[in-house]
Parts: C-alpha cells; sequence; structure tokens
C-alpha cells in the first residue's frame, strides 16, 4: 500500500524533487513545494481542509500535521499552510495554523488552530502555542503556553535560511543514496 493516498477523489499535489520517506503518510489535499522534505513517521492529513506546504522546507520525523474543518461558526476551518525554508522539528504537531517563511519550530512542539507564526521566528522545543496566537517576526519564543522570550540575534536570523538549506542537501543525498532493503 502506498504511502501517499488519495482521499474523495483528491490526490497529495508533490513538487519536484522532493523527498518522502515511505514510512510516512500522506492523504488527500495536500500540495508540498519543490524541494522540500517529509521525513520518516510524518502523518499529514488533508481531509478536511488542505495543508500547503512551501519550498525547501522540511518536516522531520514522527511530526503530525491536520486541519480544522469548515463550519458556521468558521466557514474557512483552519487550513494547515506551512511557508517556505522552513524547519519543522522531530516529533512536533501543527493542526491548522499558519507558519510563515524562514521559521525554525523545535522539537515536540504544539501549534494550535487559527495562530500565526510570522517571518522569522524560532520556537524552543517542547512549547506550546495557544489557538489564535500570532509570534511576532523576529523572536525567540519558548515555553507551555509559549512566550516571547528575546529578539533573534543576526546569528540567528541567519542560522533559519542554513537549517533549511541543511535539510535541502539532506534531502537530495536521501534521493540518490537511499534504497529499500527487503529480507526474504
Amino acid at each position: 500500500m502506498s504511502s501517499i493516498r488519495s482521499y474523495k477523489g483528491i490526490c497529495p499535489q508533490l513538487g519536484q524533487r522532493i523527498y518522502v520517506d515511505s514510512t510516512s503518510v500522506l492523504v488527500g489535499d495536500i500540495r508540498i513545494g519543490n524541494d522540500s522534505s517529509i521525513w520518516p513517521l510524518v502523518a499529514a492529513r488533508g481531509d478536511v481542509n488542505h495543508i500547503q506546504i512551501g519550498e525547501r522546507t522540511n518536516i522531520q520525523d514522527g511530526c503530525v500535521l491536520h486541519v480544522t474543518h469548515k463550519n458556521q461558526e468558521n466557514p474557512l476551518g483552519h487550513p494547515l499552510i506551512i511557508g517556505n525554508d522552513v524547519t519543522v522539528g522531530h516529533k512536533v504537531m501543527l493542526h491548522g495554523c499558519e507558519i510563515h517563511d524562514r521559521v525554525l519550530v523545535g522539537m515536540g512542539t504544539i501549534i494550535l488552530d487559527g495562530a500565526v507564526i510570522e517571518p522569522e521566528v524560532m520556537i524552543g522545543a517542547g512549547s506550546l502555542v495557544p489557538p489564535g496566537k500570532i509570534l511576532e517576526s523576529g523572536y525567540l519564543y519558548v515555553g507551555s503556553p509559549v512566550k516571547q522570550a528575546r529578539p533573534l540575534s543576526e546569528k540567528e536570523r541567519a542560522f533559519l535560511q542554513k537549517s533549511a538549506n541543511n535539510y535541502v542537501r539532506n534531502k537530495n543525498d536521501y534521493l540518490n543514496e537511499v534504497e529499500d532493503i527487503i529480507n526474504e
């Protein structure tokens, strides 16, 4: 069975030169931009709304990506929108939120419905971003619930792009060098 599946006739749309690990599951209305990577054990379900993942973005091992359905109180629901050059760390849960370009989401973080992460933000590992919270560009946020800790240094801002570029290189290595081994 394929790890990339249609739902109600809607298939994931995959850009060029992307890596999707065979242990990950992508279902339904998911759009992934060029040079992005989906690492082992990611579960992404675009069933009751859509998921958009930008270019050069990496979704690391064990992440869960989902959306909020459209309803009378919220006619658009909450799709999951992830920008370009975003690093989503291991075991992150993203639910119906919006993440702009050049963001690093630390391992184990949870970001909930309607939250907006502006460009060039770092979120510390294990943080919780409550529903509807807006994280302002240019800061480090930490905690549960998340709080603004301090402005990012120029070195940290540069690291946001460097991290995305590193994962593009890793993705290229995996596209060229990984082979499934079947034991009989």
